[in-house]
């Protein structure tokens, strides 16, 4: 099964889709990972890794970003690139108040954002780290089945259940992505 194809035109945006992991991708940073592509030019892309939540509360990793995210808000894992960086997605009641835009009201948290943008925000996440592409890399990456691409939605980026999106998304895809979906993580063990 390959992924779905750029094509020839250089121009083709892929900001505002989900990279999926197939399971021929075993990079231990990408694996079953479901990424949101915030940037792509011919300069490279940036996204971050949606589905990774780790065990640590944002009020004792990041106290600042702790009202935004909500009590109960975890940090998630974003991706290997500056895994040391916070990186905050939201969705803005006017998404202009966005840094950068991914799709619709979605978008990244200004790094130095005042007090009446975060007022606009609506529900936040925070990420440790992004995912990051070089001139090409990444349109190399899809053509060659590491990933399938889907139009993300806000419940992507906001799913209460981030260890499921990877087979939710898959099985969104249609019936030729079911039987991807119910792979166990490791095949080996079937």
């Amino acid at each position: 099964m390959q992924g779905s194809r750029i094509g020839d035109d250089d121009g083709v945006e892929l900001r505002g889709q989900l990279l999926i992991a197939s399971p021929s991708l075993w990079d231990p940073n990408f694996r079953r990972a479901v990424v949101l592509v915030g940037h792509h030019d011919d300069e490279g892309a940036l996204g971050v890794v949606l589905n990774r939540a780790s065990e640590v509360s944002v009020r004792e990793a990041a106290p600042p970003f702790a009202a935004l995210v909500g009590d109960d808000g975890v940090v998630f894992v974003g991706g290997p690139v500056q895994p040391q960086a916070a990186v905050v997605i939201a969705d803005f009641n006017d998404p202009s108040q966005a840094d950068l835009s991914a799709f619709g009201s979605i978008g990244f948290l200004p790094g130095e954002a005042d007090p009446e943008t975060v007022a606009g925000v609506r529900r936040a996440r925070l990420f440790a780290g992004y995912a990051g592409w070089g001139p090409g890399q990444l349109e190399a990456e899809v053509e060659e089945g590491s990933w399938f691409l889907e139009p993300a939605r806000p419940d992507d980026v906001f799913t209460v259940e981030p260890g499921a999106l990877w087979s939710n998304v898959l099985r969104r895809k249609g019936p030729a992505y079911e039987l991807v979906s119910l792979m166990p993580a490791d095949p080996s063990l079937n």
